[in-house]
């Protein structure tokens, strides 16, 4: 719905936003007490009257304790909430508060502790209040640190943040259309004084959108560029991926090979997205989003001939003749050792899927220092990758030091090990 101006209309379509998590037994709302998550809280309540089967509400709010009216905002949350009859918990961050960084680490705190909460009250999703201003502040942070498209088509409708599902149905609504609905309430929401604080960098940006409208740049537009953005960036990513799946192939230690003619063959911003998934592959799912380093590999992988090899974002990329592998960076955040218990399973580096069909437990370490001819001898082929691929496979050995596996090659049928995270084509044990 852009380009929404009419409170009415966010009533009466406010349960098409919905409808992708209407399904859900539980919905968890996050709420400050500001006028943007107050405003969803009235929405939700209001939509859950008018359905016959809502889901049960659960608001969350955080007493942070960086100020001392934080408490009593947390229980102004709280009792808003049950007079609206939905469920409310009052969670608090407890412990040291760091010097520097603190409105991230508020943040991850208040993800963690509603995550926490969530899953004790059964809850799956947390809707947030995000809208089109904070959309727009989103999109011109990343245009202002080099983002690529996957960045400045900002936020998705759904993501997840510190391991916590969240939808934000809001995305395209101005906040005055918010504000709106808390005052018709007769409510007076929160006012956090960091929110116009303009040593962060957020608040540097809202300031300036009025200047910005002026010139035509107005968080509706920024939206609208956020959009189309994203409508690119989805063709270029599906585009890469059909690359990935037809080019790539991966070994048994793991190890990505793709022909360096063929890189040299696609568009760059092609290229470049496919760089990016064999790095977020091999490196260990880090999901490279700093896409400088990544442009800068690609520079070097098709502009420089005597390019051989460049460790980046967790992986090691080398080319041999005019074939580049791309492997796990041994030293770097290494794994540590590991056990299986006896029919169990075992996601090892983020890349291995380990499966334990045996009655004993099983060790799982990286294999190490390994020289070639020991890794050879013990798969019984010889190896092409660099020594990286096999020396950052996992070594799994049952409890007397027998090995039963190094990588997908296994030893003992009660041994299964899959690569995680890969269309490509791999062999076969």
């Amino acid at each position: 719905m852009p380009g929404l101006t009419d409170l009415a209309a966010l009533r009466r379509g406010f349960g098409d936003r919905l409808a992708p998590v209407a399904h859900h037994p539980a919905l968890g709302l996050a709420v400050s007490g500001g006028a943007d998550s107050l405003a969803v809280m009235l929405l939700m309540a209001e939509w859950a009257r008018e359905v016959s089967k809502p889901p049960r509400l659960v608001v969350y709010t955080l007493d942070h304790g960086l100020r001392p009216e934080a408490a009593d905002e947390a229980a102004f949350v709280v009792r808003e909430a049950e007079r609206l009859g939905l469920i409310a918990r009052s969670l608090r961050w407890m412990g040291e508060k760091p010097a520097a960084g603190v409105q991230a680490a508020a943040r991850a705190a208040r993800y963690r502790l509603i995550g926490e909460a969530m899953r004790t009250d059964g809850v799956q999703m947390l809707l947030t209040a995000h809208h089109a201003q904070d959309q727009a502040e989103t999109v011109l942070m990343r245009l202002a640190h080099g983002s690529g498209l996957d960045g400045l088509r900002g936020m998705e409708s759904f993501s997840e943040v510190e391991g916590v599902p969240v939808f934000r149905p809001l995305l395209d609504v101005p906040p005055e259309l918010l504000r709106a609905v808390v005052a018709e309430a007769g409510l007076t929401a929160v006012a956090d004084p960091s929110n116009a604080d303009p040593h962060y960098e957020r608040v540097r940006w809202r300031q300036a959108m009025p200047v910005l409208a002026e010139l035509g740049f107005s968080g509706a537009r920024i939206a609208q560029f956020a959009q189309r953005g994203g409508e690119a960036d989805d063709a270029l990513s599906q585009w890469a991926d059909e690359r990935f799946a037809a080019l790539v192939t991966v070994d048994q230690l793991g190890t990505a090979q793709l022909a360096h003619a063929e890189l040299s063959s696609l568009p760059k911003a092609v290229g470049v997205k496919l760089i990016g998934r064999l790095l977020d592959f091999a490196g260990g799912g880090q999901k490279p989003r700093a896409l400088g380093a990544v442009e800068r590999l690609y520079q070097l992988l098709t502009r420089e001939p005597s390019f051989r090899r460049f460790t980046t974002l967790g992986a090691l990329v080398a080319r041999r003749g005019d074939t580049l592998w791309f492997a796990r960076e041994p030293g770097r955040q290494a794994t540590p050792a590991a056990t299986i218990l006896p029919r169990e399973k075992l996601l090892w580096d983020r890349r291995f899927r380990i499966s334990n069909r045996s009655g004993e437990q099983l060790g799982v370490r990286r294999a190490g220092d390994f020289s070639r001819r020991e890794a050879e001898k013990l798969v019984g082929a010889d190896i092409a990758g660099p020594a990286a691929s096999f020396r950052s496979a996992p070594l799994i050995s049952a409890p007397d030091g027998t090995v039963l596996a190094l990588g997908c090659y296994r030893f003992d049928n009660n041994i299964t090990v899959e690569l995680a995270g890969t269309d490509a084509a791999l062999p076969h044990t």
